[in-house]
């Protein structure tokens, strides 16, 4: 599955395998159940100060096709954070502007 610009979705590769992240008004509603308030989350993001717990809790909300959550946490990190990078930056920038 691709990720769809148009819909605010993002990619995120791990393993070798592409894994759509998309950003609905229900996963972020859960994402923020369990992380607190989304704007914070977005400035501790610009400061620096994003947990690697917060980033897998919001990457794990939005997963389109979900997976056990330890698991894919593992597969992140193994995959090396800066491949999260520009998927972060296409969740955060849909969080702010939205569409």
């Amino acid at each position: 599955m691709m990720a769809n610009a148009v819909r605010g979705e993002a990619e995120l590769m791990i393993g070798g395998e592409r894994l759509v992240l998309r950003p609905t008004f229900a996963a972020l509603v859960a994402a923020e159940a369990e992380l607190g308030p989304l704007f914070a989350l977005c400035e501790r993001a610009a400061a620096g100060q994003l947990t690697l717990a917060e980033l897998v809790g919001l990457f794990w909300h939005c997963l389109v096709e979900r997976r056990e959550r330890a698991e894919f946490a593992e597969a992140l990190v193994a995959g090396g954070l800066v491949h999260a990078t520009p998927a972060l930056r296409v969740l955060l920038g849909q969080i702010l502007a939205g569409k």
